[in-house]
């Protein structure tokens, strides 16, 4: 007789976060997993299930693409494409001389004027960009952190002067400058004084503009510097308690702003995996709200969230497989229940969308809707053994990450002396080293790569200089235009406020109103504050385990 060959081995698969996964689920698993303790019912604490009874069956999911480039009248043109063709809301994109804070004529942003997103100097960008748009039937976000209280004192006192009432004004701006020190490095200012002014953005909406949501709390770009999605989700939640620590410490009772806190998570990677961590990650930060800081409200303990981009999934080769990842994505965040999607474009790897990319993915989520049915019901992987068991282990992860944090002084401590930043690094860099080597596998990239096969241009979106040229031209028209005492006094004002300790929104709005420049409040809070200079590490001390 022949011997018989041995069954090959079974293939282990860790997924992303760290855990282990079987290949199959049963009902003895979820038992093992803590069970369906936490699962409830769809609006109803902790809310795993989605914060509202009905979900998409009463209202989709807002889409939001993300969109911004050059100057506002041409930002302003893609914005009307964008409504023209369904979508349902702004998400702004501001070049980099906005975001840190520098003047369109300033020597420093020399090229990078319009180049990734809108140019934004005075007021009167604003007024040009959002000139048309129903405010009240189109909300936006901004996706701006560390000149974020300024552009959010713009958006206030644009919309006030086209007759928009504040105290029903929606919207979100992104505002979190901890995960800036973390993901990006759009910072302005040291730590301290960061998060002073993230406090007074929460602080001066929640008595003026109470349905505005003043921060957009960012696992994202945590995400896509190289967290895990458990320490995406955990060190967001880190962050978020940080803000509401600091506006609580002012005397702001935790449900006059809690509701309004917001989330921006990503969606690459695996699918199962991801829709667990918003599902746990609902059900953790409820849990919190209301364990922790004694929330009331159950608005207070929602998570709010907007799940977008996935721009770490996309790839260079290979492009047009983008558009099939972005399917994916998509599926994700509607199976995960987000209140608004954005998804990447599929040359987003390469340039600004086009037009035409970003139709593509407007379609893509209005096919979810329209055709595919993922607004008939709630929830529809409730109740899965393989989803319920991942769920609740990525909770008790998360709140693992959590505690370690805490444990080691806290995120504020932690991401000041740059040790979150280096754990991400270094993570960052096994991941690119697996997908080199192939460990991870990327299709397009390491898998099927077909090197023969000629590759399809990508249309690439020039940068124009004229175009930087006019931006600096109007900057100088609006200065030499405006009121110059006005200006003075006003950049006066929140100098002082700045020293005194005083909530500084009442100063740069006042600011704006008078066509002060992004640039010139910045050098005044600058001259208190000092600039941040970042911590260079080069070890893993932190948290070595769940790398």
């Amino acid at each position: 007789m022949t011997a018989a060959k041995p069954r090959p081995a079974i293939r282990p698969v860790v997924n992303e976060s760290g855990l282990p996964i079987q290949p199959l689920y049963t009902a003895e698993d979820l038992a093992a997993s803590g069970g369906l303790d936490l699962l409830g019912r769809p609006g109803e604490y902790p809310f795993t299930r989605g914060i509202h009874p009905l979900m998409y069956r009463q209202q989709p999911f807002t889409m939001r693409q993300y969109t911004g480039f050059a100057n506002a009248a041409d930002t302003n043109r893609r914005f009307r494409f964008l409504i023209d063709n369904g979508q349902t809301g702004l998400n702004v994109a501001f070049d980099l001389a906005t975001q840190c804070g520098i003047d369109s004529d300033d020597p420093q942003a020399e090229g990078e004027v319009g180049r990734v997103g809108m140019a934004v100097d005075t007021l009167r960008d604003f007024e040009i960009a959002f000139d048309g748009i129903d405010l009240d039937r189109i909300t936006v976000s901004l996706t701006v952190n560390g000149s974020a209280a300024v552009l959010i004192a713009m958006y206030l006192a644009m919309a006030e002067k086209r007759g928009f009432g504040l105290k029903t004004l929606r919207g979100t701006a992104q505002n979190d400058i901890l995960k800036e020190f973390i993901g990006r490095g759009t910072w302005i200012y040291p730590v301290q004084p960061s998060i002073r002014l993230v406090g007074d953005t929460i602080e001066y909406c929640a008595e003026h503009a109470p349905k505005y949501s003043p921060v957009s709390v960012c696992g994202y770009h945590i995400r896509e510097s190289g967290a895990t999605p458990t320490q995406e989700m955990a060190w967001a939640f880190c962050i978020a308690r940080a803000y509401a620590d600091e506006v609580i410490r002012r005397g702001v009772a935790v449900d006059e702003f809690a509701g309004r806190l917001s989330y921006n998570f990503n969606i690459f990677g695996n699918l199962f995996e991801q829709v667990a961590k918003f599902r746990a990650g609902r059900s953790l930060w409820a849990q919190i709200m209301k364990e922790q800081y004694g929330a009331r409200e159950p608005g207070s303990m929602w998570l709010r969230m907007i799940a977008g981009g996935g721009g770490g999934g996309l790839t260079l080769e290979q492009p047009e497989n983008n558009i099939v990842r972005g399917a994916y994505y998509a599926l994700i965040a509607a199976l995960s229940g987000a209140q608004t999607m954005a998804l990447c474009c599929y040359d987003e790897a390469y340039t600004i969308p086009s037009e035409y990319a970003q139709r593509i993915s407007l379609r893509t989520m209005q096919l979810l809707v329209e055709e595919m049915g993922l607004a008939d019901t709630v929830d529809p992987l409730g109740g899965s053994y393989y989803v319920e068991t991942l769920t609740n282990r990525m909770r008790d992860e998360m709140r693992r990450i959590i505690e370690r944090t805490d444990a080691a002084g806290g995120i504020v401590k932690l991401v000041g002396e740059g040790v979150i930043q280096s754990q991400v690094s270094a993570q960052a860099y096994r991941m690119q080293r697996a997908i080199e080597s192939g460990a991870f596998a990327k299709v397009g990239v390491n898998r099927y790569r077909g090197d023969g096969d000629a590759e399809r241009p990508v249309e690439m979106h020039p940068y124009n200089a004229e175009d930087a040229g006019r931006q600096i031209e109007a900057l100088r028209r609006v200065r030499a235009e405006r009121g110059t005492n006005a200006v003075a006094a006003a950049l006066d004002r929140i100098e002082a406020d700045a020293r005194s300790g005083a909530n500084l929104m009442p100063a740069i709005v006042q600011a704006v109103k008078a066509y002060a420049s992004v640039g010139e409040i910045t050098q005044r809070l600058v001259g208190v504050f000092g600039r941040y200079r970042e911590p260079i590490r080069f070890d893993e001390t932190f948290m070595q385990e769940a790398a």
